[in-house]
């Protein structure tokens, strides 16, 4: 895909020597001529796709952090979470303007990925605002690593955009807040949430090989940056062990 981006001048020179008013010849014989061309910037079929689930990711963000706003047990907590939703459309909003510098409308971008999301969504209903909180915490941390992995594979233009659109919006700081005040009114809290965040890693890794399987353009993006299986290997180890750190310093490991 690409769409003409970028205009730049090259020097160009007419055709047989000439002279300026005054009959002294041009330095060299030839005068100077600017003309105006246009450069192809394009953007790959797996940036599109990253670009495109990212985008899904933080519109669904937007949706369940307005959800959980409304049932937040306080106001402080409401609007704290009503705050990150918006955070989450102005992402959003980065990655549409990137894409229109290409053409591509970010609709197009993100419907592959809106039935595994929403998928992914529906099985993991959580059941209670601490669950809530440790998905978003535990689940939206995931596949931000992925992407930040991801983003070291692509241009300099898209990697920035998807950079500044995984940035922590507070929302981290908050659930674990949260999440340890929880526990430490209700130490019972303490196993049943260890127990959802296993189970949403489960579900997320799952997922995002079905997601990948699915989109052959991100396999091949994921592929050519990784090297080879071994490589593929260590991505998945090294997202497990983010989501091992992110438990214990929510006090679940």
């Amino acid at each position: 895909m690409s769409i003409p981006c970028t205009v730049y001048l090259v020097r160009c020179f007419a055709v047989g020597p000439a002279t300026p008013t005054g009959g002294a010849p041009v330095r060299g014989g030839f005068p100077d001529t600017l003309f105006a061309v246009t450069e192809e910037r394009k953007i790959s079929d797996g940036e599109v796709d990253l670009l495109g689930v990212v985008a899904y990711g933080e519109l669904s963000a937007f949706d369940r952090l307005a959800e959980d706003a409304r049932s937040a047990p306080t106001l402080t907590g409401r609007a704290a979470l009503a705050s990150m939703a918006a955070a989450e459309i102005g992402h959003y909003d980065l990655i549409r303007g990137h894409l229109a510098e290409y053409g591509i409308a970010i609709e197009t971008a993100m419907t592959p990925f809106v039935r595994p999301i929403d998928e992914w969504h529906a099985s993991t209903a959580p059941k209670s605002w601490l669950e809530s909180l440790v998905k978003a915490y535990v689940g939206d941390g995931l596949a931000a690593d992925l992407y930040r992995e991801m983003a070291n594979w692509v241009d300099p233009l898209t990697k920035d955009v998807v950079l500044d659109v995984l940035a922590d919006t507070g929302h981290s700081a908050f659930a674990e807040r949260e999440v340890a005040a929880g526990i430490q009114a209700d130490r019972t809290q303490r196993d049943r949430l260890a127990l959802w965040g296993r189970r949403l890693l489960g579900e997320a890794l799952t997922q995002a090989q079905y997601v990948v399987a699915e989109r052959d353009p991100l396999a091949e993006l994921i592929v050519a940056g990784s090297g080879d299986l071994s490589g593929i290997a260590g991505l998945f180890r090294r997202l497990q062990q983010g989501h091992t750190k992110r438990m214990q310093v929510l006090g679940l490991s």
